[in-house]
């Protein structure tokens, strides 16, 4: 089993320089992050890097949910809602703990992109494709049914609605707990080091890359057999340092989410509803809050900044005065929200809505293998595909044969709580554990969800907390920095708790204490702890502001 502290970056890149790897992926997100779990489980040896920290970019700024592919299924991608709804009951089946079945409201209107008969044969359709199982099957409500659901939809018009299901994930979690699998089965994984270029052999052959740790600026050189190019919105910049940027390249799409606290936006019941544009919202409540989104426009700014605009706000609070009229929220009532982007296939003439979520692996002339698109859902069959092609590569140049994917039965890290239909027995028996050490009922439950069978690492640390922070955020932080590589203040606050986007008042209230501890405990400079708590309040300013700074 491998290390995973932020304590043991030094260690892993002097392992990293120290032995060959089977396979070198660059990208830390929930592509690369799937790759390397497959890889390493069929045997390869394995090493991953990723410039920024895990799931810094796509995965941790998505709608965080697990789709079955409805959308697709009004593009007539048969094969793609198929494929994604089996993909879908894999991922919860191998954690549970990370995702949660949420039942989502599709309202009618007169006039609306959906009515009351193509609803019903759309979500059967969806129902048979997708695999879905049967208690969780659609189900169609009249006008009063729908109201009784969402007292607050717009009633002028409504014909009635349609219930589905979707999963909803904590994304960047989701990775965490991927990428940890991974190491637990012996890969060697660092985040904040960058592939700065890439080594050939006499052949012209990429055989490994120099890589550079972004905290210190130290280089070290990484040799493998294959390499796995898996960066998301970069993917084309990897191209360009080995020169295999062609015609087929990535453009990219901003979707924008706003948060709101219940007690302004009262709702009880995901929604997904259309807008006058004709595209789809989301409208979902997740620990006490509503998010709402997305936006879907071509982006060509900074990927790692990306900012909420006024449009952005403007399009989504006239999402939501459409859907829901009879409430009486502005911008002021926006608590806080988070942009990100969606790496997509260029198709000329497309907008961002029409452009397919497809992903498609690419070969260079060197071996570079690049997996473009894609989603969240598919994450998982990606990297068989990816892997697959890999193993035949190897055994074609003479290597060891390696054996079948396992990953579809092989849960995540935290997710050994003996599948979906024992977790609520896990969760039941962890928070009377978490009641015993001293914990309320919402804390151990809390705690219970994000870690599932990590939980107990979680309490460790419960005591022994000799300073002012609460026990539950003391125990995520030691945590975070020991057991899931979180080496800055906003790698804890944003990726591994999510409290900044969904618990902004935890993070304004301590992180000046988190910042100090994680100071002790890194040996930080003056001018790092400068700088990251600059960092930190320009990722505060953006979510908090929702609007363009």
């Amino acid at each position: 089993m491998g290390t995973f502290s932020a304590l043991e970056r030094q260690s892993t890149f002097d392992k990293m320089a120290g032995e060959p790897f089977d396979l070198l992926v660059i990208g830390g997100g929930i592509t690369g992050a799937g790759i390397a779990l497959d890889a390493v489980t069929r045997g390869l040896k394995v090493a991953l890097v990723e410039m920024q920290d895990f799931a810094s970019g796509t995965s941790s700024r998505s709608t965080k949910l697990v789709h079955g592919g409805l959308r697709y299924l009004k593009q007539f991608e048969i094969k793609e809602v198929a494929e994604l709804g089996k993909e879908r009951a894999i991922v919860y089946e191998n954690g549970p703990h990370v995702t949660t079945p949420e039942w989502m409201l599709l309202p009618f209107h007169k006039g609306g992109t959906f009515g009351k008969l193509s609803t019903s044969f759309g979500l059967r359709v969806y129902d048979f494709l997708a695999g879905v199982k049967k208690q969780e099957r659609r189900t169609m409500l009249s006008l009063e049914e729908t109201v009784r659901k969402v007292p607050i939809v717009k009633k002028d018009g409504l014909l009635g609605g349609g219930v589905y299901v979707e999963y909803r994930t904590d994304d960047a979690r989701l990775t965490m707990e991927v990428i940890k699998a991974a190491v637990e089965n012996g890969a060697v994984v660092t985040n904040y080091a960058k592939a700065a270029q890439f080594i050939y052999n006499e052949s012209k052959q990429v055989i490994g890359a120099d890589i550079q740790d972004m905290l210190t600026d130290k280089m070290v050189s990484v040799r493998a057999k294959k390499v796995v190019n898996a960066a998301g919105p970069w993917v084309d910049d990897v191209r360009e340092i080995d020169g295999s940027k062609s015609e087929k390249h990535l453009i990219l799409s901003k979707g924008v989410h706003l948060v709101f606290d219940q007690s302004t936006f009262p709702l009880q019941q995901a929604v997904y509803f259309d807008t006058p544009d004709k595209r789809m919202v989301f409208a979902i409540p997740r620990d006490g809050k509503t998010y709402v989104g997305t936006t879907d426009t071509f982006y060509d700014e900074s990927r790692a900044t990306i900012k909420i605009t006024t449009e952005d706000r403007a399009y989504i609070m006239g999402a939501i005065h459409y859907m829901f009229p009879d409430l009486h929220i502005t911008e002021k009532d926006i608590e806080s929200g988070w942009a990100g982007i969606r790496p997509l296939i260029h198709e000329e003439g497309k907008n961002p809505s029409e452009i397919s979520r497809k992903d498609e692996i690419w070969q260079s002339d060197s071996g570079l293998i690049t997996i473009a698109g894609g989603k969240l859902t598919g994450y998982r069959k990606m990297a068989e595909t990816v892997v697959g092609m890999v193993v035949e590569k190897l055994a074609a140049d003479g290597n060891q044969q390696f054996g079948p994917c396992v990953t579809k039965n092989t849960p995540v890290s935290g997710g050994d709580v003996g599948g979906s239909s024992r977790l609520q027995q896990f969760l039941y028996a962890k928070n009377k554990q978490a009641q015993r050490l001293g914990l309320n009922e919402q804390q151990g439950l809390k705690l219970a969800r994000m870690y599932g069978s990590n939980v107990d690492t979680v309490f460790g640390y419960l005591e022994g907390n000799d300073t002012s922070l609460p026990p539950v955020l003391y125990a995520q932080l030691m945590y975070a920095i020991h057991h899931e590589m979180a080496v800055k203040p906003t790698d804890f606050f944003i990726r591994r708790t999510g409290a900044l986007l969904f618990d902004i008042v935890t993070v304004m209230e301590w992180k000046e204490q988190v910042m100090a501890e994680m100071a002790t405990i890194f040996g930080w400079t003056k001018d790092q702890q400068k700088r990251y708590a600059e960092e930190l309040q320009r990722e505060i300013v953006c979510a908090t502001t929702a609007v363009e700074v």
